[in-house]
């Protein structure tokens, strides 16, 4: 029965070949866009995510304070307000897992007939750990290196091809200066931040090293920014806290005193940026989903004029036997078929498109299994939904009435 019925519906579409694709084409566009606006949002999280996850998990950035001159202030860390024992005194909170002291700059290196200038920051070996920071190559410096203040670096990967070219820099010296440096290692890629700076464009050097032989400091042991990793999620917000109230107990600051330093939390800045993204792929999918709407009052409109000119035929149907339901189930069957067969052609249209546009921009997109099959059951649901009304209006015809229209 259902196989009659279904071979029947084919052979009304096909009786009217180019209003049927015509039908279909409202759910073709509709499941393309959704599928490629889909794919285009859940790429933007997809790299949001990768360059949170590059700046480490569970972060806070403490800057030193900014100096005042003339009343025209620097930016933060311009003053010597921190130092390593600040450093000392986080690390011994409840809930710290990592803290790294740095003091950065500026410089310009020298190997052989290249110069570069990179960012330069002087850490501990911490520092690696609390920025989940892998080597490429080469080994880390040590806490001894640290406490000699050996002239060693580890080399980002765009200051590595900058200086050496494609040869390894393992082993080999640079020139700050007049002062050699050894290369100890090279970082793995890391890309990007959140503010579109190359983070791989950087050398890393022990604390001691950078501040007695690179940049100097007119206070002994102060540093530019101190990097704590906290345990865990949870921890942050309480952490925050205590974080704030030791550095205030230990700069001796009165109450309401605004602090001279200035405490940042990576992760929140991160969660933010996410969410931002999250909301941004809602919104194109909303958008699109719109298409999927117009496609389904479509199948609607040529359902009802399908149902106009074929109510005789309807009538003779029912003199002859019948039912309503299989009326119903008749035009519903054909509502179904221009529904999926639109789905299925708007799907791999859409998969077709987020390649296309993912080739040419060079950005990433996501194509979710789900969401594309999501995308598929709401529009064949919309379909059906729409082709409901036309099918139940050529059920409830009157056969006499039916088989009088002309």
């Amino acid at each position: 029965m259902l196989g009659a019925m279904l071979h029947e519906a084919w052979q009304a579409m096909g009786a009217n070949r180019l209003r049927t694709l015509l039908t279909m084409l409202g759910m073709v566009i509709g499941v393309g866009a959704v599928v490629l606006m889909m794919a285009i949002g859940q790429g933007a999280q997809y790299a949001v995510a990768q360059t949170i996850s590059s700046m480490g998990s569970n972060i806070f950035v403490v800057l030193s304070g900014y100096t005042s001159v003339g009343g025209v202030r620097s930016g933060g860390g311009s003053a010597p307000t921190l130092n390593v024992a600040d450093a000392e005194a986080i690390a011994e909170l409840e809930g710290i897992d990592t803290v790294a002291p740095v003091h950065w700059g500026s410089v310009q290196m020298v190997h052989g007939a290249n110069n570069w200038n990179a960012w330069v920051q002087g850490t501990t070996p911490a520092y690696l750990d609390a920025r989940s920071w892998p080597l490429a190559e080469g080994n880390a410096f040590t806490d001894s290196d640290v406490r000699a203040a050996t002239r060693v670096a580890l080399l980002g990967k765009t200051t590595a091809e900058n200086l050496f070219g494609v040869e390894s820099p393992v082993g080999k010296t640079f020139r700050i200066g007049q002062a050699p440096f050894v290369v100890l290692g090279v970082m793995a890629p890391k890309g990007q931040n959140l503010e579109g700076r190359d983070q791989d464009d950087l050398v890393v050097m022990p604390l001691t090293t950078a501040q007695r032989k690179v940049f100097g400091t007119a206070f002994q042991g102060s540093v530019r920014q101190i990097l704590v990793k906290a345990s865990s999620a949870e921890a942050m917000p309480a952490l925050e806290k205590s974080i704030e109230a030791l550095l205030r107990q230990r700069h001796r600051l009165r109450e309401g005193a605004d602090n001279d330093f200035t405490l940042r939390n990576l992760t929140a800045v991160a969660d933010t940026a996410a969410e931002t993204t999250r909301v941004m792929s809602m919104l194109l999918g909303a958008i699109a989903s719109v298409s999927l709407v117009v496609g389904g009052i479509g199948i609607m409109n040529i359902m009802l004029v399908s149902v106009t000119e074929r109510t005789r035929e309807i009538g003779i149907r029912m003199a002859i036997g019948a039912r309503q339901r299989d009326i119903l189930l008749q035009f519903l069957l054909e509502a179904i078929i221009i529904s999926v067969f639109g789905c299925l052609i708007g799907l791999a249209l859409g998969v077709g498109g987020a390649l296309l546009v993912g080739h040419l921009t060079k950005t990433t997109v996501v194509i979710s299994g789900s969401a594309a099959l999501a995308a598929f059951a709401v529009a064949a649901g919309v379909g059906v939904f729409f082709g409901y009304y036309p099918a139940h209006k050529a059920a409830q015809l009157d056969p006499i009435e039916a088989l009088r229209y002309q």
